[in-house]
């Protein structure tokens, strides 16, 4: 693992210099040898001269470069060092930043220079100094690949033609749609537009409608919307239903001859009130050398779904659950998805399962993988768990309570010894609605997770680190070269450790950065010291983006936020495709088979992870939809929040009761001039000096709601009086 770490560290340094180098070289007058390259940039060990040295090989083969005479270089001003080719990150305010591997920083683009690049296209970019500010830009020169093409938006018909005017506020221009293209959309519907074509002159690009969803602000309509705009679908077709309904549920005499039998052993699951798939249950036992007996059962999907049928082609197309806030998008048919394979109390039910012996300080001395069948004896919601949890005193008669008792003791000496090793204490608040017949919002609350959450979570991530280590590490204690799924998380980048120290700072918090065992103890003590803050919420955010983002892969890397070397998703296949690629793996290898193609799981990987991505900006984007829907009966009401965004277009507040978060705009803070200064996260006034800084308590009311943009507007009313 240590010479994994080093060849990473190595090529991100390598990648550093590789832009260093070239601006040093531009920027001098003189030609330079390696020597003085590695004065001017303050590197002096022997492994940093030869690393330049590397590096400065690496420049002339690419023709970045060129060797003037011997040992001494400069910049080859022929070449192609000001394209670079990335990714596009446009703001809702029409501009830009272009995100590459190449450079340090993400480079500015303005409106008039992104030459019809959309967000996250992939685009070739010419950087240049601007004229007057000096401030490193760019221009895009090419496009190498769309995103998207189809965007849902509102139709606004004029005559024989019109226009679609999309709800990504991503999206800076409406999509022309001339009249053979309206497809019997009528002026007001909302819309799926595919973009055709973007003609050189045009300001617009043209499209076609290709279906009519329904009326604005109908909720089923909206929601449908969300999905449709991430390529997300809603609803099963029937093929894949009748599928589903022709899958043998019976558990023959054979299925349980093939297994361990852990029906007569105490087992039960623990689930949020209204869930409806319970992909895990625990199971308990206590043995006569003072340990336990715990089994982690997983509902065996496998069993049912089987390779190369279409219902695996669904899953796997799908990749997972989307849970929205009135609903749940599954996977897997319902028939599947909340009762075939739903492990709910008093039935046998197949699974898969990690059981483990554990002394009493959660020391693991034995531990089993392998096909199950079970026999839940209670439903436990979170709640029953918490109250037994808490009233363990007056309230602990009956095994089953005994046994929620004992895993809550074994689980936070696991979490304990976890953030011990490194791990990171993230423990986010959840906004959660109060929701009428009709799905409208009538309620906010927040939901954190308590010692019951925690219990089910502990056993899960020992569940799912050990399947890992099982298939990724051999009897030595080295890579095993098996192929499995990983779930993988790398380490922070440094230059967003420095700008959340920067933030925090102005709030008296600090961070050190050290070593990976100082940034992670120092992260966990920040979010401890802002719990109950008023500017909690917002740290945590801004932490958790100096996170890389987890992604699955067949090249394993650790998780650096659960300080794991090794670990896999093994726990919920009825809402998530890697899992069943993990217990397929997993049982290959249980009979004894060697390892397959890497290749073909790798790309699997790759869907899944961007599936997961669109899943999740779908479930914001709904969660966005009904805080907006909620904030619509408050036009008149005064809130207290913190300003948790700061921009040159205006400053972002976040409602402290209910984290409803919308923008005020700089142009409607009518008692000053105000201007954007970028290094304090302020706005300031040219003549009061009035100072509006990140964090800061305001009040605010709704100035406009816009539920198809999933936007609000507040008005400032002033400071919150201290």
């Amino acid at each position: 693992m240590k010479n994994k770490n080093n060849i990473k560290k190595t090529n991100k340094l390598k990648r550093k210099l590789f832009n260093t180098i070239i601006r040093t070289l531009e920027n001098s007058s003189l030609d330079l040898n390696y020597k003085q390259l590695a004065a001017k940039l303050n590197l002096n060990s022997h492994i940093d001269k030869q690393l330049i040295l590397e590096v400065l090989a690496e420049l002339v083969a690419k023709n970045k470069i060129k060797e003037v005479q011997r040992g001494k270089y400069t910049v080859n001003r022929t070449s192609v060092i000001n394209y670079y080719t990335g990714i596009l990150d446009v703001s809702s305010n029409g501009n830009a930043f272009f995100i590459t591997e190449d450079s340090e920083k993400d480079i500015f683009i303005h409106n008039r220079n992104l030459n019809k690049g959309l967000h996250h296209d992939t685009v070739k970019v010419y950087v240049f100094r601007h004229k007057k500010n000096g401030r490193q830009e760019g221009e895009v020169v090419e496009i190498i690949e769309r995103s998207k093409t189809e965007f849902v938006g509102v139709f606004q018909k004029n005559n024989n033609y019109g226009f679609v005017v999309a709800d990504d506020i991503h999206m800076y221009s409406d999509i022309f749609i001339s009249r053979d293209n309206i497809n019997k959309a009528e002026n007001g519907d909302k819309v799926l537009v595919n973009i055709q074509d973007w003609p050189k002159n045009s300001k617009n690009p043209f499209g076609t409608i290709i279906k009519v969803l329904g009326k604005p602000g109908d909720h089923n309509t909206e929601i449908h919307s969300i999905l449709i705009d991430y390529g997300l679908p809603y609803e099963f077709n029937k093929i894949i239903e009748d599928e589903a309904e022709k899958v043998a549920t019976l558990i023959t005499k054979d299925d349980i001859l093939k297994r361990r039998d852990f029906r007569d052993t105490l087992t039960f699951t623990i689930d949020p009130k209204d869930a409806k798939d319970f992909d895990d249950a625990l199971s308990f036992k206590v043995l006569n050398n003072d340990c336990f007996e715990v089994g982690i059962h997983i509902a065996d999907v496998t069993h049912y779904v089987t390779e190369k049928s279409i219902l695996e082609d669904e899953a796997y197309q799908r990749a997972t659950s989307v849970y929205l806030v009135d609903r749940v998008v599954p996977m897997l048919p319902e028939i599947l998805s909340n009762n075939v394979c739903s492990l709910r109390p008093n039935e046998d039910k197949l699974t898969f399962s990690a059981v483990f012996q554990l002394n009493k300080n959660a020391q693991i001395t034995n531990q089993w993988f392998g096909r199950t069948v079970i026999h839940s004896d209670k439903r436990y919601t979170y709640e029953d768990a918490q109250q037994i949890i808490e009233n363990q005193d007056t309230n602990n008669k009956g095994e089953l309570n005994q046994a929620v008792l004992i895993l809550d003791n074994l689980a936070k000496k696991l979490r304990k010894k976890r953030l011990q090793n490194g791990a990171i204490s993230f423990d986010k608040v959840e906004v959660k609605f109060n929701l009428d017949k009709e799905s409208n919002p009538i309620g906010v609350y927040i939901k954190q997770a308590k010692d019951a959450n925690k219990l089910i979570e502990e056993f899960m991530l020992l569940a799912n680190k050990k399947v890992a280590e099982f298939i990724g590490k051999n009897k030595n204690g080295h890579d095993s070269k098996n192929t499995f799924i990983y779930r993988i998380h790398d380490e922070p980048k440094p230059d967003k450790l420095e700008d959340l120290k920067n933030i925090i700072t102005k709030f008296g918090y600090k961070i050190n950065t050290q070593t990976k065992k100082d940034i992670s103890s120092s992260l966990n003590n920040l979010l401890a010291e802002v719990h109950g803050k008023p500017e909690e919420n917002m740290i945590e955010t801004l932490t958790i983006r100096t996170m890389s983002k987890a992604i699955y892969s067949t090249q394993n890397i650790g998780h650096y936020g659960l300080a794991f070397n090794y670990y896999s998703h093994f726990t919920s296949p009825i809402r998530r495709y890697p899992d069943m690629m993990t217990h397929r793996l997993l049982q290959h290898y249980l009979e004894g088979n060697k390892s397959p193609e890497a290749s073909f799981y790798e790309e699997k990987c790759k869907h899944s992870s961007e599936q997961e991505y669109l899943a999740t900006k779908a479930e914001r984007d709904s969660i966005k939809y009904m805080q907006v829907k909620y904030m619509q009966k408050f036009k008149d009401t005064v809130f207290s929040g913190v300003i948790s965004g700061v921009t040159e277009w205006g400053i972002y507040v976040e409602i402290i009761e209910n984290k409803c978060e919308g923008m005020v705009r700089i142009k409607d803070i009518k008692d000053d001039y105000y201007l954007y200064d970028e290094k304090q996260y302020a706005l300031i006034g040219q003549v009061t000096k009035n100072r509006y800084q990140l964090g800061d308590t305001v009040n605010v009311n709704v100035k406009k709601t816009d539920l198809e943009r999933k936007h609000l507007d507040f008005n400032l009313i002033g400071k919150a009086s201290q």
